[in-house]
């Protein structure tokens, strides 16, 4: 590795020139990667919702709707509308009742049935049929142009349109997201270096990566969008360690060679060993997310490892490169270090462990009762402002209507008419539904499909499926609405075995089965993963025992803070959290660690040995958790979507929670496990004697 070095450091323009050039294509890729703006589409195939949404597209050729709410408007006038509106690009079809029965039928003397599903005081509402899915770029367009084609009193609801209001949220806030992220992390670097030009080096190297990382993603076809605003700043804040290791191994190294691009070499062969070592915890907290089986994690796992390996990889090339190129103005910017000696703070954390002690034992239940009791969400809109078109329109939706959702059935289409009308009229008796509506709501069951005007049956009816329309009074990602889901789907089966219930309650209630296991899975297999890793790295048994257990406590802790303030949270949350806060911080408690055993196997005893360690860390883990902790804080003050804020809010107190928890307990728990890892650990089982 270090004839590498050598080669890098004496290539460094070479090199240098070389990182700015692929800042083109990678930018390039960057603008050209999809993003997936709708949580619901990484649900299994396998799901019979999912499956349901793929016959919609191939069979009806539409695979989303949005309700259109239209107020004060004369019948004619809404029917020029809906001619209007079926002009739009990717709008299949317009739904109204006017496809049922003739504009001249007085609105009072129509089924009731028809009456309240599109009629309520002076509004009336129509059902807008996509031939795309419901995140699709072109559903998402189709939105976009309606919302300019109707007017004030117009108003488009569904999942559609939070998911093109989103995805506006998003691209708005993005570049806020980087530039805050970068500013606090810069703050942070002022503080904990000792050059002014050196935390603009760092940034920039780390810059590279991120660039890089993003547009790699181009192979992977199409991010999320939870992706696309995590990735940026938790790379940012994960790979800043990698970044001061390299210095520090540099400026250690600079006294024992007179040529810098020795000390370089030196330098960068030490930092790959290390920063290699390091970085396999963090990779195997991110790889864990691949195991889950809603395919949100497995985005978002890949990229994160992708980012972590882009960011290794330039930490030893790129930012060598950038040192040595910029020397002179590192030199010329030096400054006396702002952050003070924490020797005094090392000390008194040293001497009280038993409070600590006493503290972990009195807060662990308290903290474990927290965790679990968390309250998840699953409803997607669910944290958005009040302000943005969707939010009006599901309100007026649930206001005016009482509508809060709409489930599809979709039967077999050669089932008989009064099975069919048996199936509308049960599900109408269902808690909670407002109405059903199907090809026999006008018709009944006595008179034949062929009686059925054909404009209606052509957009509920194919060869193989009938559509059938139910609307519920209460909202998605509720036990209610999961009750009710589950009692539809028990009626529509007992006529027909191949018939479904989708949309997007279903959904909902599928990603709640789905994300409850992998919450479970992810969990252990993140702590598995790294407890082998860290048995490995130390080869012993007791220390990856208490190094998982001090971070899974301030986990612990962390989820604790949101139940006991009763804040629920978006369902990824913990998933995501748990794997990140774990992956990332147990290299702090590792730094220690290692440190710690060193000094016992050369003969220290472990309160020497522990002092040590701690005070030799002390500024590497504040420096990692405040970088971690800046990288996040902004996004999560700034960001008005909640399943983003969320995670960050989560992530920036997990950082500060950890580094805290490191810094007093793990010393703690060593001094009272000396002798057992000194037993259970090889080649320190003579340590055992040197104690006091």
């Amino acid at each position: 590795m270090k004839k590498i070095g050598k080669a890098i450091a004496k290539g460094r323009f070479l090199i240098f020139i070389l990182a700015l050039a692929l800042l083109v294509p990678s930018a390039i890729g960057y603008l050209n990667t999809r993003v997936n703006y709708d949580i619901l589409s990484y649900l299994p195939e396998s799901l019979e919702t999912v499956s349901g949404q793929d016959i919609m597209v191939d069979e009806f050729g539409m695979g989303a709707f949005s309700m259109v709410i239209v107020e004060g408007m004369d019948n004619k006038d809404a029917a020029a509308l809906e001619t209007d509106l079926e002009t739009v690009n990717h709008v299949k079809e317009v739904l109204w009742y006017d496809d049922m029965l003739d504009l001249s039928v007085p609105v009072s003397m129509i089924p009731d049935s028809i009456r309240d599903a599109f009629f309520q005081g002076d509004a009336t509402m129509m059902i807008a049929l996509f031939d795309n899915t419901t995140s699709a770029d072109e559903t998402m367009e189709a939105i976009t142009d309606m919302r300019k084609m109707v007017g004030k009193d117009c108003f488009i609801s569904g999942m559609s349109g939070v998911v093109t209001d989103i995805k506006n949220l998003a691209l708005q806030e993005m570049p806020v997201y980087v530039v805050i992220a970068s500013l606090l992390s810069l703050l942070v670097l002022l503080l904990t270096t000792d050059s002014f030009v050196l935390p603009f080096i760092f940034l920039s190297s780390i810059g590279f990566a991120v660039v890089y990382n993003m547009g790699t993603n181009i192979f992977l076809g199409q991010i999320s969008y939870i992706t696309q605003a995590l990735v940026a700043v938790l790379q940012l804040g994960v790979t800043m360690d990698y970044s001061i290791f390299l210095l520090h191994s540099y400026e250690e190294a600079k006294p024992n060679y007179e040529n810098r691009n020795d000390a370089m070499a030196e330098a960068i062969a030490n930092t790959f060993i290390s920063v290699a070592g390091s970085s396999v915890t963090t990779v195997a907290g991110f790889a864990a997310l691949i195991f889950m089986t809603f395919e949100l994690g497995r985005d978002l796992g890949i990229v994160m490892i992708k980012g972590v390996v882009i960011g290794v990889i330039c930490c030893v090339t790129v930012l060598p490169s950038m040192i040595l190129i910029f020397e002179k103005a590192i030199d010329k910017t030096r400054h006396k270090p702002l952050l003070p000696s924490m020797d005094k703070i090392s000390d008194f954390i040293i001497k009280h462990s038993w409070i600590w002690l006493i503290l972990f034992v009195v807060a662990f239940v308290p903290a474990l009762n927290g965790n679990n009791g968390v309250e998840l969400y699953y409803n997607i809109d669910s944290g958005l402002p009040d302000t943005l078109d969707s939010a009006i329109a599901n309100k007026k939706l649930s206001d005016e209507f009482h509508m809060s959702n709409v489930h599809l059935i979709m039967v077999d289409s050669n089932l008989d008419a009064k099975s069919k009308k048996e199936i509308l009229n049960k599900v109408e008796d269902v808690d909670g539904v407002k109405w059903a509506l199907g090809l026999n709501s006008v018709t009944g069951e006595m008179i034949p499909d062929s009686m059925i005007p054909k404009k209606l049956t052509s957009k509920l009816k194919s060869d193989n499926y009938e559509i059938m329309f139910v609307c519920s009074d209460y909202s998605a990602a509720t036990d209610e609405v999961n009750a009710q889901i589950a009692s539809i789907n028990d009626i529509v089966k007992s006529y027909d075995p191949t018939g479904m219930v989708i949309g997007e309650a279903p959904l909902m209630k599928d990603l709640e089965d789905t994300t409850s296991v992998d919450l479970v899975t992810v969990n252990t297999v993140s702590i598995l993963a790294i407890f082998v890793i860290v048995m490995i790295v130390f080869k012993s048994i007791s220390l990856p025992a208490i190094l998982v257990t001090v971070i899974e406590f301030a986990i612990f802790v962390n989820m604790a803070f949101s139940y006991y303030r009763g804040i629920s949270q978006p369902f990824v949350a913990p998933i995501v959290v748990g794997t990140i806060q774990l992956g990332a911080t147990v290299d702090y408690a590792i730094l220690m660690t290692n440190r710690y055993k060193t000094e016992r196997m050369v003969g220290k005893e472990k309160h020497e040995a522990i002092s040590i360690a701690h005070k030799t860390s002390f500024k590497s883990i504040l420096t990692s958790g405040l970088s971690l902790f800046a990288a996040t804080i902004g996004v999560a003050l700034y960001s008005n979507i909640d399943m983003i804020r969320s995670i960050v809010i989560l992530l920036c107190r997990g950082a500060i929670i950890s580094m805290i928890i490191v810094l007093v307990l793990l010393p703690a728990m060593l001094t009272l496990f000396d002798k057992l890892i000194c037993y259970t650990t090889i080649g320190m089982r003579g340590c055992a004697k040197k104690q006091k």
